[in-house]
């Protein structure tokens, strides 16, 4: 991770979660992208988690990718403090599988939109929220082009 102000903001419900997220710092290192993690839980940490939401944008944020398992209310509640687009990443739990997970983060109310990728799909957030950023930065735009352009290649 880079010194830059941190584009993207990752936050996880538990340090557990850190392996299955390590593939999005991946992409966003090789990419050259800036982030900031943060590890607290929307029900253990609800006072954490609204102050690091809240002033997210204000520190320069574009993208918030939110992982989470079981419950998975983190990515909602994150997006019910900020203005920014909140990606969330369902977590493979032990009970179900993810489902529990998934389920969670797709069934948001009206108002409150958490965009959500696979179970486990920590590299297609860090995608994702780079095409995000994309629509407004040519240089990171160019950078998905390239990405699809290899993956079509090989």
């Amino acid at each position: 991770m880079s010194q830059e102000t941190p584009l993207v903001g990752i936050i996880m419900g538990s340090k557990s979660d850190m392996p299955a997220m390590e593939p999005c710092m991946e992409q966003l290192d090789a990419w050259g992208i800036p982030y900031e993690v943060k590890v607290a839980s929307a029900h253990r940490k609800p006072a954490e988690v609204h102050d690091w939401a809240s002033g997210a944008h204000e520190r320069g944020m574009r993208v918030i990718v939110a992982a989470a398992g079981k419950a998975a209310h983190l990515g909602g509640v994150v997006a019910a403090y900020t203005p920014l687009p909140v990606i969330a990443v369902p977590m493979k739990t032990s009970d179900l599988g993810g489902l529990d997970s998934l389920l969670s983060m797709v069934q948001m109310p009206s108002g409150v939109p958490v965009a959500c990728v696979a179970i486990n799909g920590a590299k297609n957030a860090a995608i994702l929220a780079t095409q995000i950023m994309g629509t407004g930065d040519a240089a990171l735009q160019q950078k998905i082009i390239d990405f699809k352009r290899e993956m079509a290649e090989a």
